[in-house]
């Protein structure tokens, strides 16, 4: 037999290339192989560049730089699965590096991602997801999402049993809905049940992603009505009643909060027993975040009137008022601010102050947490507004002297709030009183000063709610209150501006009061507001005319009008009628003007001097004459000893009276130095008069005719109309200038008078015996009395009407003041 022949195997082709392994360390090697038309050759190259890329951001950015991106884009369509799913792999991990995602936003990758999703291949859905994930991070990519309409199959991926899947697109859809206006498409788009199953979820982290996105949507009314249809109340409740959940509990309270706000949610939580189960579970919680979450989810609920009956009937403030009085600083303020919003609601304010609920917010006033007394200073304010009985538990509680001490507390609102309190405590007036015996008026000058505007406007507000007493006032004035409150005038912001006026207008009501602050130029000040339409203001006007009011000289000459409850006393003058924006002076400066050509100041002075005081001499004379006695009765004294206690004696009068003479000099000279208005004897002359023959009238107009008779016939009788020149009365004044040296002129000394002069004249004897009547001063030395008239006393059935007297034609004419006489006689 022949020997067996081996066969040959059959050679390849020749135009085609022998089989070829690789290996390649270098990067750039990889990405060309990315270009390749075979399927191995990319499947090899996608799973390497995934590889690699996974390792490290600095690898992720080397392939960026490499140009790897732009075909991978194109592989994630590749029509061979294995290929398809390593460039997906490669697309979701590069994706995470924020340079990479810039580039790719320049591409159409979002759109051929969401293509992707829903695909066959779990890991192609895996992978899709987290590039969309990674993507959704920046706004431009949310939108772009939305818009390929990527939100309606990743909320499909939340069904899906990989829980790789389940994580990246609830990743994405979180990251989506905090632009507010996706949050609607979630509800419309049956994202809700899936969301709220993930509570069940095995995975923390799908809980959490859950329960975030669920907070974000459950802002808008619409979606929280569709979760509770879909039992998400209870299932909420569940999920806190689990321990092991507990590090997630302030997400799933985070959510109820929001759902919560809605009266119809809490009145359905209530009916279940979920209020009484949240008030457990807050109670007995051990963490901190949990009791604050909780406490911040009631203070939002009872923002809702409605909301907060129902809380009060929960009996809410019990759990309050124990979480105030946690060891967290964190609870604590949760707490208060939750006690401060609830407060709103009377019935729970007065169940605050019948639960002991004062006493711990008095303790927490003492923290050393800044934030801390904040907030209790805060809840305190308001539980403080229109409630006597917890003003009154402040003081039984001790915390008056603790809130008046936190008025030099460093932090703006602890000062604002402290002051809130106190002036609600300020209403009652037993309150008021007890408050300003601790010392509260000499505190309120430091918060004046302070560099804070709402503190200064607030300690303004103080001031005009406990300065209301003589007392207070001259304590105000002791410690340099006025000082500040007259310079926030000037301020530029209309809230302080106000407050100060407020201010003012409480403290000017006692004649000392209103010249401290008149001295401090707080009339001009008033004055210039008052001339501005943007920066006056009601108080402003209320504070000029009641500081006006203190000082009448001042009044007629700026406004040129003394009302009827204005009464002319001793010490007034007449400086003639000034602008709106002139200075006043004071008498003591114009007594200092040398004599001039001007029109005289007219004066009103009956009082005498005051006496000089007892000086010193006089004591001395009192102990010499006691000695003399002294000596007199000494008995039985040797001739030598009476001989020179008698020249003592004699001697010690002697310097007593040289003291007496000197002391008499030094008083006489120290007056000189102080302008001492004269005594207007012929003024008390007439004052004694009509007090005498007028004020016994039986009606009023008889009064008042009687007394302008009276004043005619003292200012030099009736002057016929048209003939005024003839009345040299303007001779008399100057002689009567010219012979006292001065320019103020008392009014009694006037025998010759016009309008002007007998205007005044009438007011003051006519504010003597109680005769109501204004004094209007108009221009070209016209001045005139107006009074009121009842219908009965001028023979008419008309109601009573206004009338101008007449002192210068007809003595005691009653001239109606809406008629064209009385324009003629106001005018030339």
């Amino acid at each position: 037999m022949g020997k067996k022949v081996k066969k040959e195997a059959t050679p390849p082709p020749k135009d085609v290339f022998d089989s070829l392994t690789i290996e390649s360390k270098k990067t750039g090697t990889v990405v060309l192989m990315l270009k390749s038309d075979e399927e191995e050759v990319l499947t090899k190259a996608c799973e390497a560049v995934y590889k690699f890329a996974d390792k490290c951001d600095e690898n992720k950015l080397m392939l960026l730089e490499l140009g790897a991106i732009d075909p991978i884009i194109n592989l994630i369509t590749h029509e061979d699965r294995v290929v398809r799913r390593y460039a997906v792999m490669s697309f979701g991990v590069l994706a995470g590096h924020a340079e990479v995602r810039q580039y790719l936003r320049k591409t159409k990758s979002i759109e051929g991602a969401v293509q992707l999703l829903g695909d066959e291949d779990d890991v192609c859905n895996e992978f899709a997801s987290l590039f969309l994930a990674h993507m959704s991070n920046e706004y431009i990519s949310k939108l772009a999402i939305y818009k390929n309409e990527g939100l309606e199959p990743l909320i499909n991926l939340l069904e899906s049993p990989d829980p790789d899947v389940q994580k990246n697109s609830a990743q994405a859809i979180c990251n989506l809905v905090q632009d507010f206006q996706i949050r609607a498409a979630i509800r419309d788009l049956g994202g809700i049940p899936p969301l709220l199953e993930f509570l069940k979820s095995e995975y923390a982290i799908i809980q959490e992603l859950a329960l975030t996105t669920l907070a974000a949507v459950t802002q808008d009314a619409d979606t929280r009505v569709v979760l509770r249809e879909n039992e998400g109340l209870e299932k909420l409740i569940e999920f806190l009643n689990h321990k092991e959940f507990e590090d997630l509990h302030v997400h799933g309270l985070q959510v109820l909060g929001n759902c919560l706000e809605d009266t119809e949610a809490l009145d359905e939580f209530r009916n279940s027993g979920g209020m009484e189960k949240l008030l457990l579970f807050t109670t007995e919680s051990a963490a901190p975040e949990v009791q604050a979450f909780s406490a911040r989810a009631m203070a939002r609920a009872a923002k809702n009137v409605e909301n907060a009956k129902i809380l009060h009937e929960q009996e809410v403030e019990k759990t309050l008022i124990t979480l105030s009085g946690s060891d967290n600083d964190t609870v604590k303020i949760a707490a208060c601010q939750a006690i401060c919003t609830l407060s709103d609601n009377l019935a729970a304010r007065d169940t605050f102050g019948k639960s002991e609920g004062i006493p711990p917010l008095i303790n927490l006033l003492q923290s050393e947490s800044a934030d801390v007394k904040e907030a209790a200073t805060l809840a305190l304010a308001n539980l403080t507004l229109n409630h006597k009985n917890n003003c009154m538990e402040i003081i039984s509680s001790g915390g008056i002297e603790i809130l008046i001490g936190l008025l030099n507390f460093n932090k703006e609102a602890v000062v604002v709030n402290s002051l809130t309190c106190l002036i609600n405590m300020s209403h009652d007036e037993q309150l008021r009183t007890d408050i300003q015996k601790r010392g509260l008026i000499a505190s309120l000058t430091e918060p004046l000063k302070s560099d804070s505007i709402k503190i200064q406007s607030k300690a303004a507000q103080a001031i005009a709610s406990f300065v209301t007493g003589s007392e207070s006032r001259a304590e105000l004035r002791k410690h340099g209150g006025l000082e500040p409150l007259v310079r926030h005038l000037r301020s530029g912001d209309a809230q302080l501006r106000r407050d100060a006026s407020w201010a003012i207008l409480s403290s000017c009501v006692d004649t000392p009061t209103a010249t401290a602050i008149s001295n401090l130029g707080a009339l001009e000040i008033l004055q210039q507001i008052n001339s501005s339409e943007q920066r006056r203001n009601n108080f402003s006007l209320a504070a000029l005319d009641k500081l006006l009011d203190s000082n009448l000289p001042a009044k007629y000459s700026l406004t040129g009008k003394l009302s009827s409850h204005n009464i002319i006393s001793d010490g007034f003058y007449d400086a003639g009628m000034l602008r709106p924006d002139a200075k006043f002076l004071p008498l003591e400066e114009i007594a200092k003007e040398e004599l001039n050509q001007r029109r005289p100041i007219l004066l009103v002075n009956c009082k005498p001097p005051e006496p000089l005081k007892p000086t010193q001499d006089e004591s001395s004379e009192k102990r010499v004459s006691s000695k003399a006695s002294l000596t007199r009765r000494m008995k039985k004294k040797d001739k030598e000893a009476q001989a020179r206690e008698e020249a003592e004696r004699l001697a010690a009068e002697k310097q007593a009276k040289l003291d007496v003479k000197q002391d008499a000099t030094k008083e006489k000279d120290l007056e000189d130095n102080v302008y001492r208005p004269p005594v207007d004897t012929a003024l008390q002359g007439y004052i004694d008069d009509v007090n005498k023959f007028i004020a016994p009238m039986p009606t009023m107009r008889e009064q008042i005719v009687a007394l302008a008779q009276y004043v005619v016939e003292k200012m030099g009788g009736e002057v016929e109309k048209g003939k005024m020149m003839d009345f040299s009365w303007e001779l008399h004044i100057s002689e009567l200038k010219f012979d006292s040296k001065s320019n103020i002129i008392s009014i009694g000394k006037i025998n010759k008078g016009i309008f002007y002069h007998r205007a005044l004249l009438f007011k003051v004897l006519a504010d003597r015996i109680a005769v109501p009547c204004s004094l209007v001063q108009g221009e070209y030395n016209r001045a005139w009395n107006e009074v009121m008239v009842s219908s009965e006393e001028v023979g008419t059935n008309f109601p009573p009407f206004k009338y101008i007297v007449d002192l210068m034609h007809e003595a005691g004419r009653l001239i109606r003041a809406d008629s064209p006489a009385a324009v003629r006689y106001q005018s030339l």
